[in-house]
Parts: structure tokens; C-alpha cells; sequence
């Protein structure tokens, strides 16, 4: 299409049905760049949630410079709804980097850190945390003390993506402190530290000996992201004496995937499951049996 080229909408109709036109099609959108781009930008004035997420993602991911004002707008609209302001603080996560001047709204950015609303909070500390972003390091871990729950969780996958292990000892205290959603949500992005993933899966097998059966299901999760069921065949055999069926029956789940040779040695610690009280559990067991 020609440059210069301009196309009139008269109604919102119009103008939500060239913005959906151009979010089915990425390729129209790619030829139509010039026109596409402020149209868009329009459209999020009147689109309805569901377009205006799909087109908060289409313009996150090419039209850069234009478009991470507009998304700061979103993101700080209390009249917009809170999956709309979600996702604009995710995708301005993605768009900052590449920005060729962020600190302006990085200044705006940190300022909101510090806002009485903790969903804008939440959000600011999700619209931060892109790799690298060290300028915004210490303002982001002081929100793993925040007042509020859901900005100590954010604020938790955010500095995990910072990837600066300068940081994974300060989340291993708050794994030690914190309170256990927190917790969770550390146990849930220590993988993000890839040069410490010896340390990672001590902390794993640590956990699963916890009080709280929430930490112990998530740790038996994660561990089985870092290790080969074979590797830990005795540690998921004592998890099946565990309190919780769930955890019972994940470690049957992967009991499985180890090879029936390695496995067969063990079948008189597997069979008493034949007899659980939890109906899941009780399937699981027999599925490792019957693999025996």
C-alpha cells in the first residue's frame, strides 16, 4: 500500500471491524503498518475487553515507539477493566526494552510503585520486569514486603526475571520468611536461576519435608522439572506415606515414568496403595502396578 494513504472510519462500527480485521491477520497488518498502527490505537478507545487484548498484544509487538504511552494509559485507567490493565502492564514489559528513551516511563513507572491502589501496584511491578532492568531493582524488591499479597507475588516473578543472581539469596530469605503465598510463588521461580540449580533442587527436596502441604505438593511439582523420576525413586517413595492424597498421588504419577526394572525391587512399598482411602490415589497405584 502506498504511503500517505488515508482511510476515513464514520462509525465505531467501521472501525472495530478494520481493527479485527487487521488482529485475524497479521499479515494485513504488517502491509497496512502506517494506517494500521494509529487505527488500532483508536480502536482501543471503544473496543470491548477480549479486542482490546488481542490488539494490546498486536501493537505491543511491532508498533514499539507509538504505542507504549497509549498502554501506560490502559494500564493506569481505572475504567478499564482489570484483565485490560493486566495485560497492558504485561505487554508494556515487553515493549520498554526496545524503546530507544524508556526512563520517562520508567519514572512513571516507579512512582506507581509507590500508589495507594495495589492492583496499579501489581501492575507497575509487572510493567518493570524485563531482563536487565537493574535501574529498577531496588524498588521492585522493596515490594516483596509490600502490604498486599497479590504486589509481593508480583513483585516476585518480576525480579525473577531480572535474572540477576544477585537476588536469589534475598529470595532464599524470603522463602524462610515470607508469608506462603510468597512462598509459593519463590518456590515457583527459582528455575529462573540457572546457575544455581544445584542449590534449586536442595531447596526442593528440603521443602517437601514441610509442614504445610500446600509448600510439599509444590515442591514435589518442581523437582520433577529439574530431575529424572529414576534419579529420586526413594524420595517419591516417601511421599507415599504422605498426610495428602494429592501428593500421594502425584508421587505415583511419577513412579511411573521410571523404568519397571529399577522399579520392581520396590513393589511391596507401592501395593499398600491398593487399599488408600482416596479413590485417585488408588488408581494411580494400580496403573504403577500394572506397568510391573
Amino acid at each position: 500500500m502506498k504511503h500517505g494513504k488515508v482511510i476515513n472510519f464514520n462509525s465505531r462500527q467501521q472501525l472495530l471491524a478494520k481493527a479485527r480485521s487487521y488482529v485475524d491477520s497479521v499479515e494485513s497488518f504488517l502491509d497496512e503498518q502506517q494506517i494500521a498502527i494509529p487505527l488500532l490505537i483508536r480502536a482501543l478507545r471503544q473496543a470491548d475487553p477480549e479486542l482490546k487484548c488481542e490488539i494490546i498484544l498486536l501493537l505491543g509487538g511491532f508498533a514499539r515507539e507509538q504505542v507504549a504511552w497509549p498502554l501506560y494509559r490502559i494500564m493506569t485507567d481505572d475504567a478499564e477493566v482489570d484483565v485490560v490493565r493486566h495485560d497492558a502492564a504485561i505487554q508494556l514489559s515487553v515493549t520498554l526494552p526496545h524503546l530507544k528513551d524508556p526512563d520517562p516511563l520508567v519514572d512513571c513507572l516507579l512512582a506507581d510503585l509507590d500508589n495507594d491502589n495495589p492492583e496499579l501496584r501489581a501492575n507497575a511491578v509487572f510493567a518493570l520486569g524485563w531482563e536487565g532492568n537493574l535501574r529498577a531493582a531496588t524498588a521492585l524488591i522493596e515490594r516483596l514486603y509490600d502490604s498486599d499479597a497479590l504486589v509481593q507475588q508480583s513483585a516476585v516473578n518480576t525480579i525473577s526475571n531480572l535474572r540477576d543472581e544477585r537476588i536469589f539469596s534475598l529470595l532464599l530469605d524470603r522463602l524462610e520468611h515470607g508469608p506462603i503465598e510468597q512462598k509459593r510463588s519463590i518456590l515457583f521461580n527459582l528455575w529462573r536461576f540457572e546457575n544455581k540449580l544445584d542449590i534449586v533442587e536442595a531447596v526442593y527436596l528440603k521443602y517437601l519435608r514441610q509442614d504445610k502441604t500446600d509448600l510439599r505438593y509444590d515442591a514435589l511439582i518442581l523437582l520433577g522439572s529439574l530431575a529424572e523420576p529414576a534419579d529420586y525413586v526413594e524420595i517419591y517413595l516417601e511421599c507415599l506415606l504422605d498426610d495428602a492424597p494429592r501428593v500421594r498421588a502425584l508421587a505415583l504419577d511419577r513412579l511411573k515414568e521410571v523404568d519397571k526394572q529399577v522399579l520392581r525391587p520396590w513393589r511391596s512399598q507401592i501395593e499398600p496403595l491398593l487399599d488408600d482411602t482416596d479413590n485417585y490415589v488408588k488408581q494411580a497405584a494400580v496403573a504403577v502396578l500394572n506397568q510391573l
